[in-house]
């Protein structure tokens, strides 16, 4: 009864690996009886999968189902609970069944203890975009996976185009891989600079030139960002949460606080060794010009939310947040 819960924000690691698990279980002859997926605005989705994988597998192979983007592990109702303690031990070894989620399971709710208890939990987490040497061994992974040679600066130039876009990676690697042919001489950089599309340019760059007061940049930014899909509201939701960072680092640089463990906890930073790193960022910025930010980013939220224009709004309230930092 195998029962596997991938959760995170890497969906493309996600959407390979199912795609993996399926080939591994479901004989392809028999897949239209053994695989199904539900997904989690469909009522009763939970049930009806719990009830799928009860049902032993037709033909040979093993019978796959799918709750995709369930909530289950953050919300879980106690008749729900109820139903989960009586199927999860009892599923036939013939079946399995697979949750994914961007969310990690709320480790308060009861339910996660059976998830914990009777599933694989794996995390497919995106590395952090400052996260350069786990990037740049990313490329290395992943080139051994495809069966592409790099030299040491092409890796390099890949993971700083690229950055941690996990499925333009792949594409970016195949591409060299049947560029490369039969040759068995690594990558070198002018190909890769001549093939690899640089789309690398985050939200986290245009706050990076908005704090430098750089308005032409930041506006040549914001068309990049547009121009390769970025949804307007991710874009607001980045540079709030980066502002908001960048403050809580000042102000308790600012108050002589020096253990790293603290401010990061404050800012609400993952990895306390980053701390160093935003406080340089900080050093020629005031509290005043961050605090600043904060109305004019929450004017350009609503204003999306309301249905403005995006790209017009967006170069607006770039300009007036530049012009702070001037």
């Amino acid at each position: 009864m195998p029962i596997y819960y991938y959760w995170g924000d890497d969906e493309f690691a996600i959407a390979s690996s199912v795609q993996i698990l399926r080939a591994q279980t479901v004989d392809s002859n028999w897949a239209s009886f053994n695989y199904t997926q539900h997904t989690s605005d469909t009522p009763d989705a939970v049930t009806e999968a719990l009830n799928q994988a009860m049902t032993p597998a037709f033909g040979t192979g093993s019978r796959l189902v799918w709750l995709v983007n369930t909530t289950i592990g953050q919300q879980c109702p106690d008749d729900l609970l109820v139903q989960l303690k009586r199927t999860l031990p009892v599923i036939p070894e013939t079946s399995v069944l697979l949750l994914t989620s961007r969310n990690k399971p709320d480790g308060r709710l009861k339910s996660t203890a059976l998830w914990k208890e009777y599933a694989e939990i794996k995390e497919f987490a995106l590395i952090p975009p400052w996260e350069t040497k786990q990037l740049v061994q990313q490329v290395e992974k992943i080139a051994q996976e495809v069966g592409v040679k790099l030299s040491s600066s092409s890796t390099t130039l890949i993971a700083q185009s690229v950055g941690n876009n996990t499925r333009q990676l792949y594409n970016e690697l195949t591409k060299l891989r049947l560029y490369a042919g039969d040759s068995q001489a690594p990558i070198s950089i002018d190909i890769v600079n001549n093939l690899v599309q640089a789309t690398s340019q985050t939200s986290l760059d245009l706050i990076k030139v908005i704090a430098e007061g750089n308005t032409a940049q930041a506006l040549t930014l914001v068309g990049q960002l547009l121009n390769r899909n970025e949804p307007g509201l991710k874009i607001v939701a980045t540079l709030v949460g980066q502002f908001r960072t960048l403050l809580w680092v000042k102000i308790m640089t600012e108050a002589q606080e020096r253990d790293k463990k603290i401010i990061a906890q404050a800012a609400e930073i993952g990895n306390p060794n980053r701390v160093y790193f935003l406080q340089q960022e900080v050093k020629s910025l005031s509290v005043e010009q961050l605090v600043a930010t904060l109305p004019l980013l929450l004017e350009l939220e609503v204003s999306l939310k309301q249905g403005a224009e995006e790209e017009a709004l967006l170069q607006t309230k770039v300009i007036q947040l530049s012009q702070i930092f001037l």
